[in-house]
């Protein structure tokens, strides 16, 4: 049988026992709640693929029964949704697997790209029908057609992956199965994040002398805290525009696709502002202690006379530490969340949003009542959370309470993987803005500046790269575009 762990916020990965000669476990990708799928291979020449899909959660999508039959496969990929294009329904649920001229092939996707809809009208003037709305669905066709370089008998997945690459600049991070391989591959700007893990024995786990020659089997995900849960390792990142292949030679890397010359990287800046877990590890450094660093920046910035300062639980937790440290203020928890509701913020409409937030939270009085409390957010997006939270505090006995945001102002859409579809949903290009304070009930709302944010972030990675003595080697960049309306490419208008 295989294990499955689950995190409702998180990625999910499977574990798969050999029962042949390896062992690879992959999984793509977000951390999603809309729907679940799962696609293995039992590794032959010509390869059974096996598999199950269904909406939900993924305790939802796969009771025990549908696992049964899944458990003869010796690598998989798999996949949680979080739609930014396509319906919430069945047929959009990931991986996709089509018959291409060479034999099967499976792909899981996480992002958005740039330029879907001329992409579209590319595949199908090959003749290609297109059966769903989803950029995953439109990456599979395109990884399916002949690539010019490509002789005729003899797939070459590198070359196919390649092609892809020239066709759309980002944004994606992809598994690609193809018999007894699965290829992990990061777009050149590094846009989406995408970790490579060990299995190694659970007496090796955390100790610092597992070998290569332990590894049990590999496993992929969006983000590295999913590997504890099913005995694996950190190994690292994929890097921007990496091609990897994982075999049962293990991991290799066979290809780096470079970027327009000039351009840095773009990794997404939210990711360590909200999206990921604290202990996922990007660019070296753990999300953790970023957003600290970003709560200690906030406090330097936008200091305040208050009593208390808390936080809203839990992604603002590690800022509101960092806040009370440099401010020298007593830290104390007033909000106390409700661990059985899904995040308001990925829920596929406004509606949904609401109703999780009036069950997310209660107050914890006897920490804060009679008090002046600053509340640490990571950030605010739509602004239908953080009013009714203040209200609460106030109805519960808080004298003032000020709101520090440990990111700057969203005030454009994302075309790359997060739900920000359009400009006036955001609380920062309303008109209200101008006094957000009095609109959502606060004393007093400042946020972190842009220049703040991205200090914290590249100043771990520098020290990393330090460490290592390749300053001169690694570009560092960021994604900000949903701060700064910044792209960093052009976008398909």
């Amino acid at each position: 049988m295989p294990s499955l762990a689950e995190n409702k916020r998180r990625s999910f990965i499977i574990h798969f026992t050999s029962h042949s000669y390896f062992n690879i476990a992959c999984c793509l990708f977000l951390r999603g709640q809309e729907s679940a799928g799962i696609v293995t291979s039992d590794g032959a020449s010509t390869p059974t693929y096996t598999s199950h899909k269904g909406m939900g959660l993924v305790s939802s999508a796969f009771p025990p029964e549908a696992l049964l039959k899944l458990r003869y496969g010796n690598l998989g990929i798999c996949h949680t949704r979080y739609s930014t294009t396509g319906f919430s329904e069945l047929q959009n649920c990931q991986p996709f697997v089509v018959d291409t001229l060479h034999g099967k092939i499976a792909v899981a996707h996480n992002g958005e790209l740039v330029n879907s809809r001329a992409l579209r009208k590319k595949v199908m003037r090959h003749g290609v029908g297109l059966s769903t709305g989803s950029d995953s669905e439109l990456i599979t066709q395109l990884l399916a057609l002949t690539p010019p370089m490509e002789e005729l008998d003899t797939p070459d997945w590198v070359a196919r992956i390649k092609n892809l690459m020239t066709e759309t600049p980002t944004s994606y991070s992809l598994l690609v199965m193809f018999k007894d391989v699965i290829y992990a591959v990061r777009d050149p700007y590094g846009n989406r994040p995408l970790s490579i893990g060990r299995v190694v024995p659970i007496s090796k786990l955390h100790s610092t002398g597992a070998g290569e020659e332990d590894t049990e089997g590999w496993v992929v995900s969006s983000e590295s805290c999913s590997f504890q849960s099913i005995g694996a390792k950190y190994y690292r990142e994929v890097l921007p525009g990496e091609i990897v292949q994982i075999s049962k030679h293990g991991v290799q890397s066979l290809s780096v696709v470079p970027r327009p010359e000039g351009d840095l990287p773009a990794f997404c800046i939210f990711e360590y502002v909200y999206f990921a877990r604290p202990d996922s590890i990007f660019e070296g450094q753990m999300v953790y202690t970023v957003r600290q660093r970003c709560g200690r920046q906030l406090a330097i910035e936008a200091p305040t006379d208050v009593d208390v300062v808390s936080t809203v639980p839990e992604s603002a937790t590690p800022a509101a530490l960092g806040y009370a440290q440099q401010s020298g203020l007593p830290y104390m928890e007033v909000l106390c969340k409700n661990r059985y509701v899904g995040r308001t913020f990925i829920q596929p409409n406004t509606r949904l949003r609401q109703l999780g937030v009036a069950k997310k939270f209660g107050v914890l009085t006897d920490n804060f009542a009679g008090k002046r409390v600053v509340l640490i957010d990571d950030s605010i997006v739509r602004g239908n959370t953080i009013s009714p939270i203040i209200k609460l505090l106030r109805e519960a006995g808080a004298t003032e309470v000020h709101i520090r945001v440990a990111s700057p102002p969203i005030k454009f859409p994302c075309y790359m993987g997060i739900n920000i579809p359009t400009k006036e949903e955001l609380i920062a290009n309303k008109p209200q803005f101008k006094d957000i304070a009095g609109y959502i009930g606060a004393d007093s709302v400042k946020y972190l500046t842009v220049e703040g944010l991205v200090s914290a972030v590249q100043e771990g990675i520098a020290s990393v790269q330090e460490k290592e003595d390749n300053m001169s080697s690694n570009k560092v960049g960021h994604c900000t575009a949903c701060l700064t309306g910044k792209y960093p490419v052009e976008l398909e208008w």
